[in-house]
């Protein structure tokens, strides 16, 4: 049997690493890693590995089913989504409530606005700022794609039961407002 060397030393049977999945992986990096390094917390540690490959697999789902069919990227949805949902708005806050950047957001409005799906115009409060909104061809798009959008949001959470789910959603708040207080760096 094949083995590969790891740093620090640890080796591994080959077929372990060969046999992983993009999930399985968690497993696999936790048992490696505490191996190496006996003082990380391995709960910490798969706590938030399987939160960003749960989330990485989410978007790529909800992008590769739902949104690209539609032409949009999923940075585009989200811009599309919080204009629908808040009305028209200056760049700098959809960047905020989009958690993107605001260079990322004047990229993505070249092309929503090239698609005719938003509108840009100088703020009529402060002149310096742009004021984003959607078209009416915007809001017949983002209102037909999110139905197919919350169908696999509801496929995805069907694993879970309302409590469960009514659990997780108070702990990832949890998690999310506790930024401020631990000295979390979040795109504000």
């Amino acid at each position: 049997m094949r083995r590969h060397l790891y740093a620090g030393g640890v080796s591994e049977p080959a077929d372990d690493v060969d046999n992983l999945d993009f999930l399985s992986f968690v497993d696999f990096a936790v048992r490696k890693t505490t191996r190496v390094m006996p003082e990380v917390d391995p709960q910490s540690m798969r706590l938030v590995l399987e939160l960003t490959r749960v989330a990485s697999a989410l978007v790529y789902d909800l992008e590769s089913t739902v949104h690209r069919p539609q032409g949009w990227s999923w940075p585009g949805f989200r811009v599309l989504f919080m204009l629908w949902l808040s009305g028209p708005s200056d760049a700098k806050r959809v960047a905020q409530l989009s958690g993107m950047s605001r260079a990322a957001v004047s990229a993505l409005v070249n092309t929503l606005e090239r698609d005719g799906l938003v509108t840009r115009r100088r703020s009529e409060r402060d002149r310096r700022s742009v004021e984003l909104s959607l078209t009416q061809a915007g809001v017949d798009a983002i209102t037909s794609t999110y139905a197919a959008h919350n169908k696999r949001e509801r496929t995805w959470t069907s694993v879970l039961t309302k409590p469960e789910q009514t659990i997780l959603i108070g702990l990832l708040e949890k998690l999310a407002t506790a930024a401020d207080d631990l000295d979390i760096h979040t795109r504000d």
